[in-house]
């Protein structure tokens, strides 16, 4: 127990000699890292910053075998600060062990995993999860699932995801918060607190990571891990702002993004993470690389080998390498051959350092590790519960034409290759969610309708061969041996209910699509379908925006459910049965075809925009409209809403002061609803070219049938204010318009001036 006696008494040391100072806590905080920071060797200070994927076997009788072997003995002799993917309290604490009795001075583990919508208990994916615009709805699935985590061993989580991202090509916006960067940055900051709670010392609470620093969403043609092309301008209004948030919200850690940024990596980008991360915005936390993307540096030809590689790293300002074993191999040798200062190393430990110390590990390193609260903690029935719920108002109806939901009929047929599938409901990066865990769709509708007369017909495969995170899905595409009997099933059945979409793995990381429609035979099977019988309910289960032009004009009632997780099932049964009226809005727009992409609400206002339906010379598709398909912000519900004209407090305002604006909205329906109250602005004049509307507020309120309800926006010199021309931050005086409404393209408007 050498280890733990070090740390302990350097505790003890630090405490007495603070004892009667006033304020003692932050400084016995800094006196314990700077005085364990000064016994360490250059090589215990470089192994601080190496971090490995391991499993339990890498301590215990496989540890000795090639590649194992080495990593034994680095985590043996300090030379690993941090580890993923070792899962559970018991083979935690074993670790946890075994490297604070070995090492010289017993400096703990960080365990760390990629906890995304839940840990067991498996939420909607964060882009599902996005629609439901409810913040503290995403600060509490964060929160149990960093409960779930913290149980099993986990203290550090790789999320959240703040990419901002308008090309639903691009596999990873399943993770995210949608196209828009004032609802992704309330998102990110919702679940950065959910992670970490008001204390991350609490056992229940893990650290946060916001990723991908940056820019990762704009990958060129929406295929993951290529190129990214933006404008400084571009960077700073769009991209950054969820980053400088999570920055002064002090998540506590920031990851690294794969892509250059206009021909530097990011990680080895000093702009990003000296100047504005480290600088301007004053992050005491550390950066971690993601996975090996420090040795990528050389695939990308600005690196020659990984000494280079660590160096351009290091400096550059990225402090824990994931996987890549650059600065494990190369730190010491830059150091003495004066390319590295030890003082940028020793930076970086101190980040890291601070992190341990902020988890409690530098007091306990064995705090998290307890196998009977894993047990107990685990898939419990308040976070199933609280799984339901977040499934239900994650669900965004986007058509219900002669109010076919909610669901009336007794005699149901329900279709579709998804309807009893119990995994793909748990999504991407699921965590410990266990395969084939889910209520299904079948088993939702089941339950929620025992006295129907259910049928079913699987109708067609959706893939074939493997469907897993290290495989590439095979799309089913000759196997029509199914369509017959789901025709005959839809034939006798009042309402058909059809179950379509993406499995869990035709989207997230590495899962870009160059079509986004209905893989596979889905589209097809449900035109015969149709033939046959037109009331018809299109379930969609998927991971991202979809092309569906065909269903859009022709399907009378469309919801879309995402991958809702654990209680998937449950979830849209309550919605199409009317036990939960739909209130979920789209955090993403949906396209009419994979031409418009890249579409989206906040564009800017070219040169020829369009205006009179027979002109040629603009800026459009000859083939098809400029609208998309579904809006940004757009959702029904089984209410009507009724907004008044917009109210100002006043018509000009100076810089400091502040705009009331006012709207009332009435439920015009006899059922009661929630709806999504949104403002928009628009800058018309500035010194560059600004978007046509941005989101700047929303409030998500219940309003009874009949009754109407004044909703009130303060809009503040900050909410006006951009990077302007010079690249400063601040506001131009002139026109703005106010937009005010239940979708991006559905609002009232009124002006301002502002002086």
């Amino acid at each position: 127990m050498k280890g733990n006696s070090v740390i302990y008494s350097l505790f003890i040391s630090t405490s007495l000699f603070l004892t009667n100072c006033e304020k003692a806590d932050e400084p016995v905080k800094n006196n314990k890292i700077e005085n364990l920071l000064s016994q360490m060797t250059l090589d215990e200070k470089i192994g601080q910053l190496n971090q490995y994927s391991i499993g339990a076997e890498l301590t215990g009788p496989g540890a000795k075998e090639g590649q194992n072997k080495i990593r034994y003995e680095q985590l043996k002799n300090g030379g690993v600060g941090s580890v993923l993917n070792l899962l559970g309290a018991k083979n935690a604490r074993e670790t946890q062990q075994f490297v604070v009795d070995s090492t010289r001075l017993g400096i703990p583990l960080i365990f760390s995993y990629d906890v995304i919508h839940g840990y067991k208990t498996i939420f909607p994916i964060p882009l599902g999860e996005s629609a439901s615009w409810d913040l503290e709805l995403m600060q509490n699935t964060a929160a149990v699932a960093a409960k779930e985590a913290a149980a099993s061993g986990v203290m550090w989580t790789f999320a959240p995801m703040l990419d901002i991202s308008r090309d639903p090509r691009w596999g990873r916006v399943m993770e995210g918060g949608g196209e828009d960067t004032y609802l992704g940055t309330e998102i990110g900051k919702a679940r950065i607190r959910g992670f970490q709670g008001n204390d991350l010392s609490d056992i229940t609470t893990i650290a946060a990571c916001a990723k991908h620093f940056a820019g990762y969403g704009f990958s060129e043609g929406g295929r993951d891990y290529n190129n990214v092309y933006v404008g400084k301008h571009q960077l700073l209004n769009t991209i950054l702002p969820a980053f400088k948030a999570a920055a002064q919200l002090e998540a506590a850690t920031f990851m690294n993004a794969f892509n250059d940024i206009d021909g530097v990596p990011s990680s080895a980008n000093e702009y990003l993470l000296r100047e504005l991360l480290k600088g301007e915005w004053n992050y005491e936390g550390p950066v971690v690389s993601d996975w090996n993307s420090f040795g990528e540096l050389i695939t990308h030809g600005i690196a020659n080998d990984k000494s280079e590689a660590a160096q351009l790293a290091i400096n550059a300002g990225s402090d824990i390498d994931m996987e890549g074993s650059v600065y494990i191999e190369s730190l010491k040798q830059l150091v003495e051959d004066n390319k590295v200062s030890e003082g940028k190393i020793d930076d970086a430990v101190r980040r890291v350092l601070k992190l341990k110390q902020d988890l409690g590990l530098l007091d306990d390193p064995f705090k998290y590790f307890d196998e009977e609260r894993e047990k107990n903690t685990l898939l419990n029935a308040d976070h199933l519960e609280l799984a339901r719920d977040a499934g239900r108002k994650s669900i965004v109806l986007l058509k219900n034409e002669g109010d076919l939901l909610p669901l009336k009929a007794k005699n149901i047929a329900v279709i579709g290759p998804l309807a009893k599938d119990k995994d793909s409901p748990i999504g991407n990066w699921r965590a410990q969610g266990e395969t084939g865990s889910a209520v299904s769709f079948y088993e939702g509708i089941e339950a929620a309708l025992p006295e129907a007369n259910i049928t079913y017909a699987e109708g067609c495969k959706l893939s074939i061969g493997p469907n897993n995170f290290f495989n590439e899905v095979e799309v089913e595409e000759e196997d029509r041996s199914g369509f017959q009997e789901a025709i005959n099933v839809a034939r006798n059945a009042d309402v058909v209910l059809m179950n379509l979409g993406e499995t869990a793995y035709f989207s997230g990381e590495a899962r870009s699509r160059s079509e986004i429609g209905l893989p596979g035979l889905q589209l097809e099977l449900l035109k015969e379908v149709y033939k046959v019988n037109k009331n018809i309910v299109l379930v969609l289960m998927n991971g991202r925006p979809l092309t569906i032009p065909w269903e859009a004009e022709n399907i009378p009632a469309i919801v879309e459910a995402w991958h809702l997780g654990s209680m998937a099932g449950h979830s849209i049964a309550d919605v199409l049965t009317g036990k939960y009226n739909p209130s979920g809005k789209l955090p993403m727009t949906f396209p009419r075809s994979v031409g418009q992409i890249p579409t989206y609400y906040n564009h800017k206002m070219t040169g020829r925009p369009s205006t009179d339906p027979g002109m040629v010379f603009y800026s459009h598709n000859m083939d098809i409209e400029n609208s998309p398909q579904y809006p940004f912000g757009f959702g029904l519900s089984y209410s009507t809403f009724e907004y008044s004209p917009i109210a100002l407090s006043k018509e000009v305002i100076n810089k400091g002061e502040k705009l009331t604006v006012s709207v009332t909205v009435k439920n015009t329906s006899d059922v009661d609803g929630e709806e999504v109250v949104q403002l928009y602005i628009r800058d018309v004049v500035g010194s560059i070219t600004r978007p046509v509307k941005e989101l700047k507020g929303f409030k998500k309120l219940m309003i009874k049938a009949g009754e109407s309800a004044q909703v009130d926006f303060e809009i503040g010199e900050e909410d006006l204010a951009f990077y302007r021309k010079d690249f400063t931050f601040g506001t131009e005086p002139g026109d703005f318009e106010v937009f005010v409404g239940t979708s991006s393209s559905d609002v009232q408007t009124a002006t301002f001036k502002l002086n």
